[in-house]
């Protein structure tokens, strides 16, 4: 079977670049995930307890600036996330249901994994105020120091942390 080629990493970079400029220019700020999440899980709780929204400074506080949660921006800029996705790895031939993982693992701790990574990456978007995208990404953009030092813990963290989930993946 022949495999796929991935996009050019510098193209990809200098398209996200492009993706960031037209964001600032549309919308007047950059890119961030961690805000859509955010957003979708008020509008939840909005739906499901809102007796709890009244109750809770968090959801309250969140609810006076964001009336409407779903109708956010950054809500449309993920669904146009997922939705690129499909398009672009349908485009590749690579739209298939899969898990990727080192051979030397089940599937089933991969995703154990998975989830424990995505469970960790939302509580730290909170604490630091934001995702890799907006803190990092779109902070770096604007020459903002809190920028290049979310980037620096990023990496920095994620080059410690390699060698104890390379089994994960090699």
């Amino acid at each position: 079977m022949k495999q796929k080629k991935y996009m050019n990493p510098y193209l990809g970079g200098v398209l996200l670049g492009l993706v960031l400029i037209v964001a600032f220019w549309v919308s007047g700020r950059g890119l961030g995930a961690s805000g859509a999440a955010k957003s979708a899980i008020v509008a939840g709780v909005k739906t499901v307890a809102p007796a709890h929204i009244e109750k809770s400074v968090f959801y309250s506080d969140y609810m006076e600036t964001h009336p409407n949660p779903l109708s956010e921006w950054l809500v449309f800029q993920m669904l146009g996330v997922i939705v690129g996705g499909f398009v672009s790895g349908a485009i590749a031939g690579r739209l298939k249901f899969k898990v990727e993982k080192s051979p030397k693992i089940t599937n089933k701790t991969r995703i154990i994994f998975a989830v424990l990574g995505g469970i960790f990456f939302g509580f730290g978007s909170q604490l630091g105020r934001g995702c890799t995208s907006g803190s990092a990404l779109t902070g770096m953009a604007v020459l903002s120091l809190s920028g290049f030092l979310s980037m620096a813990a990023i990496f920095g963290t994620a080059f410690a942390l390699a060698y104890f989930a390379r089994k994960l993946w090699i």
